[in-house]
């Protein structure tokens, strides 16, 4: 009798050990189980984070590239003109600008004249000049006053792309609104008028000799 009760005393302890041992095991199965889980649920929600942030870089750079697309088309309904009867004054005054009111800006039939701020291609400083745009020379001319005696520098027609207001403010100016470019094949001027109806004067001016503009069909 001794003898079978130490047996089923034995086999009792071994069948605890045994379903402890599975009840152990279930328990690990399941801890592994809940981590992969976690992993699972942290890995899609890091996917979601980057799809959320590169859709966000999307829209901006989209933005960006509208923006970019809005500044670099011209403000002005006209197209350059190589008529040689063509009114530089009556085209400003249709286009309805008050030249009157802007004393800074000197105006014939084929020429304007005025002075301008310009940034400097190397130094990026803003210099006083005064330029000189004339349709019978296809040119601006920059020159130090208005005495005109020497040119410091200048544009032909043909090279002339683009002239639009800095909206942008890449030209860093300290007086963003009054800054407007004149894009050529080589590089971009910066330039600041000294009035608001100044600077729209020159834009329109200066794009009816943008004969390198892309759409402009001689």
């Amino acid at each position: 009798m001794l003898g079978v009760s130490a047996l089923l005393g034995s086999a009792c302890n071994e069948t605890g050990q045994y379903v402890q041992q599975q009840e152990a095991e279930m328990l690990s199965l399941q801890e592994e189980r809940a981590r992969r889980e976690e992993l699972e649920r942290r890995l899609t929600e890091e996917t979601l984070r980057r799809e959320e942030i590169i859709s966000a870089e999307v829209k901006l750079r989209e933005k960006r590239s509208q923006q970019t697309s809005q500044q670099s088309r011209p403000l002005t309904r006209y197209l350059p003109v190589r008529n040689k009867d063509f009114d530089l004054v009556l085209h400003i005054e249709s286009s309805g600008h008050n030249i009157d009111g802007c004393p800074h800006v000197m105006m014939t039939s084929s020429t304007c004249r005025g002075y301008l701020s310009k940034m400097g291609s190397k130094f990026k400083k803003w210099n006083r000049r005064w330029f000189v745009f004339d349709r019978k020379k296809r040119s601006l001319l920059y020159y130090s006053d208005k005495s005109e005696n020497k040119p410091r520098g200048g544009i032909y027609f043909q090279a002339i792309t683009e002239v639009y207001v800095d909206h942008l403010h890449t030209g860093r100016s300290p007086n963003p609104k009054l800054t407007f470019c004149v894009k050529t094949l080589d590089r971009t001027y910066y330039l600041q008028a000294p009035t608001p109806e100044g600077m729209r004067i020159w834009v329109d001016v200066i794009f009816t000799g943008a004969e390198g503009y892309q759409e402009f069909m001689p």
